[in-house]
This record gives structure tokens, C-alpha cells and sequence, in this order.
């Protein structure tokens, strides 16, 4: 590759041997990845050259109509797709009609005539917003093959600038957060390459993500035919130096250039149709090039090539953005002499939690270091390593069991990655092999057996007394002493959440409801008896918050100029000035408090409480009135303490039925006693199941509190720009920052970055160390042709409009709506009043939104998934709470 600068003077035109990978700035991601590639011993790239940005830059600055069209752009609703094509059109128009001045049309021809004026050429953009690791906009900008002649050279860079503004380069831009002004556009010319084939090199699986597997497609002549749809390419998959899997296209057409420049299709003979475009040994050799260059990027690469008789040329490569990152793992000893590589397994939190949303730093690494077991970052969402316990046969049964109960998805993806040969698992630790205990942490000693209330009183009063000390004691901590008493705080969270009597409280709740469905189901043939059994259970946080926003109403409803001003509210960025608005009013008093009385017991929860940086209740109380208002359209007064009446007395009738027929049946006595005990016992304790975690959140909104208060020192004294950037930081990024107060704002920068590209991305439920993720299916020959398979969580059935709310300030329900969404926390259980189903992507038996649905009397079916993309929104459904599947009625 010939290191030659071509344009001296203002950098318009450089060799592509003389570009760095630092310089996409100058010339593009497309440009600055091809230069750094002719630098790396053993790949080829085709000769060639940049038109860096600052010719771009020259030329649109020659053209005033370019910065007025960026005006109208900028201002277009994002939603009008005629608008925004339009103003495209124009802003095309534009820049290629606009001038390029001599000296950079010199600069170029002159690059030309030394690579050989009579050649043909690639002409291709490469913008600055462009093969990025978090966003490669392939496809989104022109290329133009087998230019030939500098004027024709000339006016194609022309058209790459154009294509800058093309009307899917732009709705990209917006959909990836990036500005239209900040984006500027190079140009790459390369020597054509006439191949007899060409393709795309995956250097990891971008289906399954699996990092040793390598994905080839191959066609012969131009890649045109692949990328435009004209053939159906060859596929090879390799992994460790072996094709393993082939299908070979019949591939009756081609893309060829012709000699006076441009391409044309033309037919395959016949028998060569059906010839594979690469030979085994070739495909091995493509892949072997391609870990070369992965290592080089320190990514997986989606590469294009072309093969020629001397072999293969590079002519792109970029990050695959779709794949899932993969966690760090815990350090572990250097393997061995042969011994084999041992993956990890990791299961995800977020699962769990329900709450599967990217997290900032902060949030992950809080809840890192106040959570039971260790846990592994990747793409801002949290995984747990159970290889140790799938190590073991007696751990892995209890895992398995445990993971079966709370999402049969995640123990099938689980049991299919052990399914494998070329799994193996490590040796077991002796210290690893006991049996997995619940998610506080630990196997209970033993279960609670008698239904005393006093029990719970007891452990809400333990929790209530040490969140009362935290609030205490933190407000007079700040600076490096605050981090000293946070190391405390979160050691005392830790002990609060491993309480083995509330352990065994949760389990006494859960362990009942298990043996209610198993015996009444084998007894009675009764499905999911404990569903009825536990409505309007006492002492249910999460339920209570639901009714407890209908008292809201009740204060509110009376005052008709309350609520006209409600509907005027507007959820600003802060949720300011609409309660100091209220006291204004005729009623406007008892409005504000009887919200101000919601705040204070429910203020610190929201969507996705888990993660700290998300803004709670009490930082955006605006969020509350969507919801408000709904209860006083849907209901009417008392119906709090009316629907959790009716809740209770329908528990109590559906006790007396089960007992009466238990009695029935032979030694009906002894089955009707025990079922009592386990009907005492749920009722007694399923309420608590949600209590541990409001007292996490309660901590959560202080520790929040403070770190916030520390914030604003920082911006203050000139550390930090924002207060929000501390979200972006650490916790112990922050703690650094805090005691030598030095920030790094390229690293928030940094940040800001990947989370938005972590935003776009689905975590799997399950994901291995090779990048495989994992999410498990449903084998069930029970469920009918084209319905939805889901886990029974809350039995009935209910026919109604769906509803597919992603967003809770986005819920407009009416009666008898189903709500359709990815996963519900308890912030959403307000919503569960006014709906008459439930159906979410995540969930599992005991998770939030199947304990609420349930306590409500809600048919609901969770697990189900892509519900929120294979059901639309206003289409009507069924929803089978009782056999765990949906039917789309159309």
C-alpha cells in the first residue's frame, strides 16, 4: 500500500496507508478501519485514498441553501415520514449540485492519476457517524463500483456527500440520538477489484452471538448480488478451524463490472450454479483473516470481502452492533497442560427483577454491591455465574428447580446449553455443592409453619426501625465520610435482606401457594387453586399502593377544579410547580395532601426502581397524575376499600367450597385439615413476599439522596458539568472522584455513549462466556395453533382490546383493556386496577406482576415472548390465565 499524502496543504486528500484508526473524524469509520487494515501484516486492502471531511466541509459552506434545509430538518416532526423524505430530497439536491472548488477537484484527480487514471474505482462514503462500535449504519449511505475516469471519479464523490441525506441515513441518525450538523461525510476511492467471488464474513454468529463461531456468505462475482437480494448467498459456518455446516445456493445470477464502468447482472451457466463460491480450505483460511482483524478491533467484525486469484482482499470491516456484550469473568487459574476450556454460564438479574432495561453505572454497581450474590455487568444489565452450581448434580437439580418455578424459560435455556456435547462442566467445588437457596440468600433453616400474624408485624417493624436509622445518620455524612458510611450502610442492607426469619417468612408464603396448586390440582383437578385463595391477601405493599392512589381519588374527586387543572398538567423534565399550583384552588389543599400523604409512604418508587439514576415519584410527581386521573374516570368513591372487600370475601367463599369438597373425598377430613393449615399459611404470609423489596427501595431513594447532595458539591466547585453525570460514574468511580476531586468528562462522554447503545439492545435470559445468548422455549403440545405460549400466573380468561403500553406515562386504558407490555414492577400495580388482563414478556410464578394480578383478580399470562411485537396494539385477544397461553382474535 503506497503511504503517499496527496493534498499537502489542508488535509483534503490522504492516502489510505497514512490513516489512522484515531482519524474518523477526518475521514470516516469506514476510512479510518480500512487504514489501520493496510497496516496489518498479512491483510490486503485495495490502493487507494480518502476525501476527508474537510472537503466535505469546504463544499457544503460554499452552499448557504444546505444550512437552511438543516434548519427545516431539525425542526420537522420526526413522525412526518413525507416531510423528513422531502426535506432529504432537497438537502441531495443540494450538495450535489454544489461546487467543488479547483483545488480540491485537483487534489483528487491528481490522486487519481497516481493510483492510474485509466483504472476503475470504488467510490464510498464513509461519514463520521459510521461503523462505530455502538451504531455501523451499514447500508445507510451510497457506495458507486467500477467508476472509471477522474470526472466520473468526481462527480460520485459528489453523489457520497449527497448521500449523507438520504431519508433512511437520517431516520437512522434520530432513531441512534445523533444530530444531523454533527455528522460530516468522507469519501473513500479504492482501486477496483474484479473478483470471482465475494461476500460477508461474520467473525461471530449474529444470531446466537456465539463468539467461536464464525458465519461466512459467498457468491460469485460483485457482493451487489448478495446485498441487493438478487441471489441467495452460500452460508459456511466454522467453528475452531472446521466448517461445520454448509448450504450451498443455486446461484443463477451475478453482478459483473463492465469495462467501460458500471455493473451488470449476468446468468450463471448452468453448471456452475450450483458450485460452491468457496472451497472448505478457503472458507477456514476467509475466517482465520477475520480473527486476525477481530483481535486487531478487539471486537466481533462484520467484514467484506472478494477473492481473486492472488487471494483474498479487505474492503471493510465494522463492529457487529448487534450482539450482546459478554461478561467479565471472575479471575480464575491459568488452565493446565490439556486441559480443556471451561465456559461460564450466567443467568440474567434483570429476569428476575423484572426490570430488563439497560442500567447506568450506578445503578448497576449499587446494586453489585448490596445484592447476596456476586453478579457480572455486561451491556448495563446484571448476570449471576451458575456454572459452580451447575457443577454439582445436587446443586444443579436445586437450581433447575428453583429457576423452573420462577421462569420455566430460563430452565429450559439453562437445560439446552447442558444439552450439549462440547459443553463441559468444571469439577465440582465441595464448597459449591449444596442445593441453591431462595434469592435473599441462603436456605431458610426451616419454614414458618403456624399462620401468626405477628410475625410480619414483626419484621416490618425490624425493617421500618433500620431505615429510620439510615435516614437518621446519613443526612449528616457528606464528602469522603459519606463513602465511609455507605460501606456501612450497605453491610446493614445486606444483613436486613439475609434476616433468616424473613427468609423464612417469604418461603412459608411461597411454599404454601406450591402445595395448594399441587394437591388441590391432584385432589380436585383444580389448576392454580392458590390463585382465588390469595386475594386481598393482608399486608401486601405492592396492592395496597394500588388502592391507596383510588383514596387519592376520592380526595381529589369532589373538586371539579382540581381535576380540570390535573388535566392540564403537563410531566416536564422535573415535574415542577403543579403541586404549589394546587394550593390555589377551591379544594386544592386537601388535593395536595392527600398526594403529598401518597409521597411520603410510595414517593421513592417508579418504573424500574431497582436502578438508582431513574427518577422517583418524588423527584417527578407529575408522573402520578395520568394515574389519578384515570381512578376518578373509572371509578367511584370507596372503591378502595369496596374491591379489596370484594377481594376477601370471594377468598373466603372459595375456602369453604375446596374445604366442603375435600371433605367429600376418602380420608376427606385430613385433607381438608391440612389444606386449612396451608390456607392459614398463605393468607397469613403471601402479603410480605413484596415487603423486602420496598425496603430495598426505601434505602435505595436515601442513598440516592445523598449521593445527589454529593453531586451538587461537585458541580459546584467546577468537578462535574451536570449532576446527572454522577449516573454515569461508578459507584466507585464516584468515590474516587468525591476524595480527589478530578473527574474524567471524556469517560461520561464515553459512558453516554454506550448506554444508548445498550438501550437498543435485548438481553437474553440466559448468556454464555462465548457470547451465546440463550432464552429458552416452551415445549407444550397443549397450547392451539397460532396462540401465544406463556407461563399461567393468575387464572380466568378475558376477552378484550390489547393494549401494548411499553411506558407507563403512556397508559390510556379503558375498561376493559388488556395489558399488553414487556414487564411490569410494583410502580405499575396502580395501573393493574383499571384493566381486566395482563400479558408481559417477562415474569415468572412469584414475580411482582403475577403476585398483583393474582391479589388483584387479574387473568394474566407472563413469559410470553415478543408479546409486545407479535401483538398489536388495539387488536383483540384472550388471554387464558388458567392454561398459560394468548390468542390473537384479529
Amino acid at each position: 500500500m503506497r503511504d503517499t499524502r496527496f493534498d499537502e496543504g489542508c488535509e483534503t486528500v490522504l492516502g489510505l496507508g497514512e490513516v489512522g484508526e484515531d482519524q474518523a473524524g477526518l475521514v470516516g469509520g469506514k476510512g479510518a478501519h480500512l487504514g489501520a487494515l493496510s497496516r496489518l501484516d498479512g491483510v490486503r486492502v485495495p490502493d487507494g485514498f480518502c476525501v476527508t471531511t474537510n472537503a466535505f466541509r469546504r463544499v457544503v459552506e460554499r452552499a448557504p441553501e444546505v444550512d437552511a434545509l438543516l434548519d427545516r430538518l431539525a425542526g420537522a416532526d420526526p413522525d412526518d415520514r413525507q416531510a423528513v423524505r422531502a426535506l432529504s430530497a432537497e438537502l441531495r439536491r443540494a450538495v450535489e449540485e454544489a461546487v467543488i472548488p479547483d483545488d480540491l477537484a485537483a487534489g483528487i484527480t491528481g490522486a487519481v492519476a497516481r493510483l492510474g487514471e485509466g483504472a476503475a474505482y470504488a467510490v464510498r462514503s464513509s461519514a463520521t457517524a459510521e461503523d462505530l462500535p455502538t451504531a455501523s449504519f451499514a447500508g445507510q449511505q451510497d457506495t458507486y463500483l467500477n467508476v472509471v475516469g477522474p470526472a466520473e471519479v468526481l462527480r460520485h464523490v459528489s453523489r457520497c456527500w449527497a448521500s449523507l441525506f438520504t431519508e433512511r441515513a437520517v431516520i437512522y441518525r434520530r432513531r441512534n440520538g445523533i444530530d444531523d450538523r454533527t455528522v460530516r461525510m468522507a469519501v473513500v476511492v479504492q482501486r477496483m477489484v474484479l473478483p470471482d467471488a465475494s461476500g460477508v464474513l461474520f467473525t461471530a454468529d449474529p444470531i446466537t452471538g456465539h463468539r467461536r463461531t464464525a458465519t461466512v456468505d459467498a457468491g460469485f462475482g460483485l457482493g451487489e448480488a448478495l446485498v441487493s437480494g438478487l441471489v441467495n448467498p452460500d452460508v459456511f459456518t466454522v467453528r475452531d478451524d472446521a466448517v461445520v455446516a454448509r448450504t450451498i445456493a443455486v446461484k443463477q445470477r451475478a453482478v459483473h463490472a463492465l469495462p467501460g464502468g458500471g455493473t451488470r447482472e449476468v446468468t450463471v451457466e448452468p453448471r456452475q450454479q450450483e458450485r460452491p463460491a468457496l472451497t472448505d480450505a478457503q472458507v477456514v483460511e476467509l475466517v482465520r483473516l477475520g480473527r486476525r482483524i477481530e483481535d486487531r478491533f478487539g471486537c466481533p467484525q462484520d467484514i467484506e470481502w472478494c477473492l481473486t486469484d492472488d487471494g483474498f482482499r479487505i474492503v471493510q470491516s465494522r463492529p457487529i452492533t448487534t450482539l450482546f456484550p459478554v461478561p467479565d469473568p471472575d479471575p480464575v487459574p491459568e488452565a493446565g497442560a490439556g486441559e480443556g476450556r471451561i465456559p461460564s454460564v450466567y443467568v440474567s438479574v434483570g429476569h428476575q427483577q423484572m426490570m430488563t432495561d439497560a442500567m447506568k453505572p450506578l445503578g448497576w454497581s449499587m446494586w453489585q454491591r448490596t445484592a447476596m450474590v456476586p453478579m457480572h455487568e455486561a451491556g448495563g444489565r446484571l448476570f449471576v455465574d451458575v456454572t459452580p452450581r451447575l457443577a454439582s448434580p445436587a446443586s444443579r437439580a436445586a437450581l433447575l428447580d428453583v429457576m423452573g418455578k420462577g421462569d420455566p424459560l430460563v430452565r429450559d435455556a439453562l437445560e439446552t446449553v447442558l444439552e450439549r456435547d462440547e459443553f463441559e462442566l468444571p469439577v465440582p467445588d465441595p464448597g459449591d455443592a449444596g442445593p441453591v437457596g431462595p434469592p435473599a440468600g441462603g436456605a431458610p433453616e426451616a419454614s414458618v409453619t403456624e399462620a401468626d400474624p405477628s410475625i410480619v408485624a414483626e419484621l416490618v417493624e425490624r425493617s421500618e426501625t433500620s431505615v429510620a436509622a439510615l435516614e437518621r445518620d446519613i443526612r449528616t455524612k457528606s464528602g469522603p465520610e459519606l463513602f465511609d458510611f455507605l460501606a456501612e450502610a450497605f453491610e446493614e442492607h445486606k444483613r436486613v435482606l439475609s434476616d433468616p426469619l424473613s427468609i423464612r417468612a417469604i418461603m412459608a408464603g411461597m411454599e404454601a401457594t406450591w402445595w395448594l396448586n399441587e394437591k388441590l390440582g391432584e385432589w380436585l383437578g383444580e389448576k392454580n387453586a392458590a390463585d382465588a385463595l390469595t386475594l386481598s391477601a393482608p399486608g401486601n405493599i405492592t396492592s395496597e399502593m394500588g388502592l391507596d392512589l383510588l383514596d387519592v381519588a376520592d380526595a381529589i374527586r369532589p373538586y371539579p377544579e382540581v381535576v380540570a387543572f390535573l388535566n392540564d398538567v403537563q410531566d416536564d423534565a422535573h415535574g415542577d410547580g403543579f403541586l404549589d399550583g394546587l394550593v390555589k384552588l377551591p379544594g386544592g389543599s386537601a388535593a395536595r395532601e392527600a398526594i403529598d400523604t401518597y409521597l411520603r409512604r410510595y414517593g421513592m418508587r417508579c418504573v424500574a426502581e431497582i436502578d438508582i439514576a431513574r427518577p422517583r415519584w418524588s423527584e417527578r410527581p407529575a408522573t402520578l397524575v395520568p394515574l389519578i386521573l384515570d381512578n376518578i374516570r373509572n371509578f367511584g368513591p370507596g372503591a378502595a376499600e369496596r374491591r379489596f372487600e370484594q377481594g376477601r370475601l370471594r377468598a373466603l367463599r372459595t375456602e369453604q367450597d375446596v374445604l366442603a369438597r375435600l371433605r367429600a373425598l376418602p380420608d376427606g377430613e385430613r385433607k381438608a385439615e391440612a389444606t386449612k393449615r396451608m390456607i392459614d399459611q398463605v393468607r397469613a404470609f403471601a402479603g410480605y413476599r413484596e415487603y423486602p423489596k420496598y425496603g430495598i427501595v426505601c434505602r435505595y431513594f436515601l442513598y440516592k439522596q445523598a449521593l445527589l447532595e454529593e453531586a451538587g458539591r461537585l458541580v459546584r466547585d467546577g468537578v462535574l458539568d451536570e449532576r446527572e453525570d454522577v449516573f454515569h460514574l461508578t459507584f466507585q468511580e464516584l468515590e474516587d472522584v468525591v476524595r480527589s476531586r478530578r473527574a474524567d468528562p471524556r469517560l461520561i462522554v464515553r459512558r453516554k455513549e454506550a448506554f444508548r447503545s445498550y438501550e437498543a439492545l435485548t438481553p437474553p435470559r440466559v448468556l454464555t462466556s462465548d457470547g451465546e445468548a440463550v432464552n429458552g422455549s416452551y415445549r407444550r403440545d397443549d397450547v392451539p395453533a397460532g396462540a401465544l405460549a406463556g407461563l399461567a400466573v393468575s387464572t380466568g380468561s378475558v376477552e378484550g382490546r390489547a393494549r401494548v403500553i411499553l411506558d407507563l406515562a403512556d397508559a390510556e386504558l379503558a375498561e376493559g383493556d388488556i395489558l399488553v407490555t414487556r414487564f411490569t414492577d410494583p410502580s405499575w400495580s396502580p395501573l393493574f386496577l383499571g384493566v381486566a388482563g395482563l400479558v408481559t414478556e417477562v415474569g415468572g410464578l412469584m414475580t411482582h406482576g403475577a403476585v398483583i394480578a393474582r391479589e388483584y383478580g387479574l387473568p394474566a399470562v407472563v413469559g410470553v415472548d415478543q408479546a409486545t411485537r407479535l401483538i398489536r396494539d388495539g387488536q383483540r385477544i384472550r388471554v387464558h390465565g388458567t392454561d398459560g397461553y394468548v390468542e390473537i382474535l384479529g
